[in-house]
């Protein structure tokens, strides 16, 4: 830090160098001259006078010999007494003094108001970051356990129950899962990726496909035919039954909505093959023009970067120990974070990026959206679940590997 200081000196130095020397030189050649050379300028600028009255008239020529004469007398006497020197008044030096003083005093200012300051301190070791982040199951445990009391007084918290019901489903506590889900889906009917869901989670704890989880997979279908993985369940659920002629055609409609050179036309192809022989059909190969949808933006993985910072007005209702959390969900869809980092407000104003490396549910990555909302929010709790009190800012949607995104943290959560 002293060295930048020792830097920030000579630069300072050398502009004053550049600056100074010009406003100094002007009172050094401030104007001296005689007596009789003034009283010559001034007869000169008098003669032109009376000149130029006798041009337009105001005088006539013996108005302007009479003034003439009188004019060159005084100028004779007055120059019969002995030259004193006449020093005309010099530039004023309080320009030098404005400069010399508001030159460092500008440059500090500005430094810190729109430099980094922040970065003159002592960074940590990587070690000690990594540690810092790093979540140990307890933790973990502890804070599914906290929002599981959250939701017991806000029973109708539906992204809270979606956010429990994959937090289960990560710690593989299936049975809670399921029951979270359920909950989830009674409070959203309509969205198929979440009936898709449950019906998953029901489908690992009951063992089976049939009955209830087919039932949600159907609902989710009519909702969204094109929902990739309720397809490949409601294939699925054909095939257990030994129903192959239906898993064909569920299995085929994938076919037409993935990229035919990619791993889940492989697998789905296999598995179409699979259930083709079993009726005494010939195996299919992909074909390169089998492709009618085109693939989500990030499917081969993506991230969002920017930058956030707390809007000055609210500065005096947060601590600098109080969590920040800065997330990626989904534009359109479950509002499941599908990454998050967390920080505190003393990290602010900070640069952050988002990737497939911090998601919340392995299944659930920020590469398999489309579009996603990027947001902020400082929680005195350091609870992740949004909480009325915290403060938040989000973005606009962005496309999966936008750069640039500005966030600044100016709301109250309601």
């Amino acid at each position: 830090m002293i060295m930048f200081w020792v830097v920030v000196a000579i630069l300072i130095a050398g502009a004053l160098l550049l600056l100074l020397p010009p406003l100094l030189g002007r009172g050094k050649h401030a104007a001296s001259a005689t007596r009789s050379e003034v009283n010559l300028s001034v007869y000169r600028d008098q003669l032109s006078e009376l000149d130029a009255d006798l041009a337009s008239g105001t005088l006539d020529e013996a108005q302007h010999a009479s003034a003439r004469s009188d004019l060159e007398r005084r100028v004779l006497e007055e120059s019969a007494t002995p030259d004193t020197l006449v020093v005309q008044p010099s530039a004023s030096r309080w320009p030098v003094v404005v400069v010399a003083t508001a030159v460092p005093l500008l440059a500090v200012a500005l430094y810190f108001w729109l430099g980094t300051p922040a970065g003159l301190e002592p960074q940590p070791q990587a070690t000690e970051v990594e540690q810092t982040h790093q979540t140990t199951p307890e933790q973990i445990e502890a804070m599914v356990a906290g929002l599981a009391q959250k939701l017991k007084s806000e029973p109708d918290n539906a992204e809270g129950w979606v956010m429990l019901a994959r937090s289960y489903t990560a710690l593989r506590r299936y049975p809670d899962a399921s029951a979270a889900y359920t909950r989830a889906v009674e409070l959203l009917p309509n969205n198929a990726f979440l009936l898709t869901d449950h019906a998953d989670m029901l489908a690992m704890v009951k063992q089976t496909l049939q009955g209830e989880p087919e039932k949600f997979i159907l609902r989710a279908l009519k909702i969204d035919p094109n929902n990739l993985k309720a397809l490949s369940l409601a294939g699925s659920a054909a095939f257990e039954r030994k129903d192959y002629r239906s898993a064909i055609k569920w299995w085929e409609k994938i076919l037409k909505l993935v990229p035919p050179d990619s791993q889940g036309a492989t697998s789905i192809t296999a598995s179409i093959n699979e259930a083709r022989a079993k009726v005494g059909l010939s195996p299919i190969k992909p074909q390169a023009g089998e492709r009618q949808a085109p693939a989500q933006p990030g499917a081969a993985g993506g991230s969002v970067s920017g930058t956030v910072g707390l809007d000055p007005a609210l500065k005096d209702q947060v601590a600098d120990t109080d969590a920040v959390f800065i997330f990626a969900r989904a534009a359109e869809g479950p509002r499941m974070p599908l990454a998050v980092i967390r920080k505190t407000v003393k990290d602010l104003p900070l640069t952050f990026t988002l990737d497939d490396s911090m998601a919340v549910m392995p299944s659930l990555k920020l590469s398999s959206a489309a579009r996603v909302v990027v947001g902020a929010r400082i929680s005195k709790s350091g609870n992740a679940t949004p909480s009325p009190g915290d403060l938040q800012g989000l973005s606009q949607p962005v496309t999966v590997g936008s750069k640039g995104i500005g966030i600044i943290i100016d709301s109250e959560v309601k």
